[in-house]
């Protein structure tokens, strides 16, 4: 075991090695392979190509170096050709600290039985007066890049968990082509995190139809790791046990306080409320009132599936499907 793999406990160690095909014996040339492969790339700014910062992209990828290497240049080019959504990018910044208190994300205190972190977001806790869609986004991704740094996550990964219950259509109708586009590059093709699985629990109708919209944009393990639960919380007992959810997932848990993971990032600025005025955080995000289309899309590694939207029948809305992952 090398000093790499310090923070990794017997356990996981075998895991990496059996599921993540990591050797401690090579673990430094598998690094070094991928850091020089940045010359390739002069026209993106590589600002991190440590060694603990290339491993998680080696783990998320599952040692496979061009792999790897693909991925940290779209992470780093990601945040270039959205430069505006990374300005004060700090769980203080108003937009971000709103997001956050309201549960955007949210994290259980318990791991599933396979290690992973639970995430959980509360759709309809969104408050449009007082923060942006792309706030949110942006707390999302400020929260993974602190989760991220613990190396047990990087090799065992997340579940999320999303609850639409009241999520109403007017709410939905901010879900636009481009902010679902942006959400899509900036989680699935731009971020060393292994997803294990997408929970949605009491979903619209209209909530289905828009993951129609964005299915053939999705890479194909992506697709098989969205699980649609509708009201049956039975089927998601199946795959996360009840013991470690709390009441609104029909867990044994009490129900979830949404300001535990804030305070966490927070500490003693939680408490400290400033006024935030959603008009005044403007964020041109290059082409964001562009509709999704493949075009739009050219940038995103995913493969479309033409035949992914004629798929989806009423059995399936009916029945949990195994439908993302962002592994």
């Amino acid at each position: 075991m090398t000093h790499l793999q310090a923070g990794l406990s017997p356990e996981t160690l075998e895991k990496a090695r059996l599921e993540l095909n990591e050797n401690p014996d090579t673990l430094h040339q598998d690094i070094q392979e991928v850091r020089d492969m940045v010359i390739t790339r002069p026209d993106i700014g590589f600002l991190r190509t440590d060694d603990a910062f290339i491993l998680r992209f080696l783990r998320a990828r599952k040692f496979h170096h061009f792999e790897a290497f693909r991925l940290l240049a779209q992470y780093f080019e990601y945040r270039q050709q959205n430069l505006d959504m990374f300005k004060s990018f700090k769980a203080t910044d108003p937009g971000i600290k709103q997001a956050l208190k309201d549960g955007f994300p949210g994290g259980l205190a318990n791991l599933d039985h396979y290690g992973r972190k639970i995430l959980v977001l509360f759709a309809a806790n969104w408050d449009q007066s007082r923060y942006t869609l792309v706030d949110i986004l942006r707390a999302i991704l400020l929260s993974l890049e602190a989760m991220i740094e613990d190396p047990e996550l990087q090799v065992n990964g997340f579940v999320l968990i999303i609850d639409w219950s009241n999520f109403t259509f007017k709410q939905a109708s901010k879900l636009t082509p481009s902010m679902l586009r942006l959400a899509i590059e900036g989680l699935q093709d731009s971020f060393p995190a292994r997803f294990g699985g997408i929970h949605f629990v009491n979903q619209p109708w209209y909530i289905h139809a828009l993951y129609t919209v964005i299915r053939p944009f999705l890479k194909e393990k992506t697709r098989k790791r969205i699980f649609l639960h509708g009201n049956n919380l039975n089927s998601l007992h199946q795959l996360i046990h009840p013991e470690i959810l709390p009441s609104e997932f029909g867990g044994m848990l009490p129900p979830y306080d949404m300001g535990t993971w804030a305070r966490t990032l927070l500490d003693h600025e939680y408490d400290d409320d400033s006024e935030y005025n959603v008009d005044s955080y403007s964020m041109p995000v290059k082409e964001v009132e562009k509709e999704l289309s493949p075009k739009s899309m050219k940038r995103s590694q995913s493969v479309v599936d033409p035949t992914a939207l004629k798929r989806t029948d009423k059995s399936e809305e009916e029945n949990m499907q195994p439908l993302l992952s962002l592994d």
